[in-house]
């Protein structure tokens, strides 16, 4: 029997549905997304028209490669990295174990264990062993924040890959935490490492439905196979060759202060940050679930946890009066 789809963040039509008012109504905090989408660049009607031609891609791939700093590899872009995911368990030799460190983004665990691979959610990376063909690692990790410093990832890598065994760096939050993304180092001349990176949370444009995959030439031909043709619109492929080689400085210092200001409205009324990355950050609190239901009733979306009660993630809020908003409702259902 296949495990049951995990509630993931965002889903404001039905949370509109069962608590009131319309879906753009309510201010979503329930995202690791930019909440200040980056201004589109222009995309030429080709891009349009036509289906994506080898050269957007070959485009896209060589400004992913600067932006990264992926020297060794020409990072594959995708259709979202949840993509990838769904093609991990071809890539776990026939009776290998995965170990995926816990707790995380759970999709992992439960796309292999539908794929019938055997899969240990591990606590810590000492629990790593040569029976693990495949080892995840989210990093930044969602949803605690936790960070293991690059140094740490190679020596996991080198024991994993002497065992024969592939480990996946999940860099979806990387992009504020560039001093410890292990992606620069993936590709050729680095068998057993593959990295994940996410554009659209960091420029805001999850909806483009947009990931890169470094590493290992053949193993990224392998990816692209089972993604088959076409995988990526020529409009997404376009938009990010362009953002990916302007200035992203003042993307990062618009995160850091609408993350600043998040914090402070939490600090506020007594809820203590427990970890988080750039773009979130995770509250611990005995009342979990009566604060997430009182938000609701505000029309404010956050992110609880069926496997932690006492765990709600805050996403970031867009600008000044967003952030008074969430502070007021927080004011009351903390009163």
């Amino acid at each position: 029997m296949s495990a049951p789809r995990i509630t993931h963040g965002g889903g404001i039509a039905a949370a509109a549905a069962r608590f009131g008012g319309r879906p753009e109504d309510w201010l979503d905090l329930s995202t690791g997304i930019n909440p200040n989408p980056v201004a589109l660049p222009p995309v030429d009607i080709a891009a349009w028209h036509r289906l994506p031609d080898r050269h957007r891609q070959d485009a896209a791939r060589d400004a992913a490669a600067r932006y990264y700093g992926a020297a060794r590899a020409q990072p594959l872009p995708v259709p979202g990295t949840q993509s990838v995911i769904q093609l991990l368990p071809r890539l776990v030799a026939t009776g290998r174990r995965a170990a995926v460190l816990v707790p995380t983004y759970g999709e992992y665990a439960r796309v292999l264990g539908n794929a019938g691979v055997a899969v240990d959610c591990v606590g810590s990376l000492d629990a790593v062993t040569d029976a693990h063909g495949l080892v995840v690692v989210v990093n930044p990790n969602n949803p605690d924040g936790r960070l293991f410093p690059r140094e740490t990832l190679l020596t996991l890598h080198a024991r994993v890959a002497a065992a024969g065994g592939l480990l996946v760096v999940d860099e979806a939050f990387g992009d504020m935490r560039p001093e410890a993304c292990i992606a620069p180092l993936a590709g050729d001349g680095m068998p057993g490492l593959m990295v994940f990176r996410s554009f659209g949370k960091f420029f805001g444009l999850a909806g483009l439905r947009l990931g890169f995959v470094i590493g290992e030439t053949a193993v990224l031909d392998r990816i692209e196979d089972g993604l088959g043709p076409w995988a990526v619109s020529g409009p997404a492929l376009t938009m990010a060759t362009t953002l990916m080689a302007s200035d992203t400085s003042g993307i990062r210092r618009d995160i850091a202060q609408r993350k600043a200001a998040l914090d402070m409205a939490l600090a506020a009324t007594g809820l203590a940050v427990a970890g988080g990355t750039g773009l979130f950050s995770l509250v611990d609190h005995a009342e979990a679930a009566a604060i997430h239901e009182g938000l609701c009733r505000h029309r404010i979306l956050v992110r609880p946890f069926d496997y932690n009660p006492r765990w709600l993630r805050f996403g970031l809020a867009p600008d000044v009066a967003s952030d008074a908003r969430l502070a007021a409702a927080l004011g009351e259902v903390m009163g």
